[in-house]
C-alpha cells in the first residue's frame, strides 16, 4: 500500500492526538458543569428579587385606593 502525498501517520502519532482530544473533552466537560452551576445560581438570585418586588405594586394600588377613599369619604 502506498501513501498518500507522501504522508505517514503512525498509531503513536493518532493515539497521542486521541489523548489530547480526550483531555480537552474532560476540560470542556468540568466548564459546562460549572456553568450549569452558575445559571442555577443566577436564576435562584433572580426568582428571589422578583419575589421581593411583588409588594410594591400592591402596596402602590393599596395607597392609591386608600386616598381616593379619604377624598371621597373624608367630604
Amino acid at each position: 500500500m502506498e501513501p498518500l502525498s507522501g504522508v505517514v501517520i503512525t498509531s503513536r502519532e493518532i493515539y497521542d492526538a486521541v489523548v489530547r482530544l480526550t483531555g480537552r473533552v474532560d476540560v470542556l466537560i468540568e466548564q459546562q458543569g460549572e456553568a450549569r452551576h452558575d445559571i442555577a445560581d443566577h436564576e435562584s438570585r433572580l426568582r428571589s428579587l422578583e419575589r421581593a418586588r411583588w409588594p410594591l405594586p400592591a402596596l402602590s394600588v393599596l395607597i392609591a385606593l386608600g386616598s381616593l377613599g379619604y377624598v371621597l369619604l373624608g367630604r
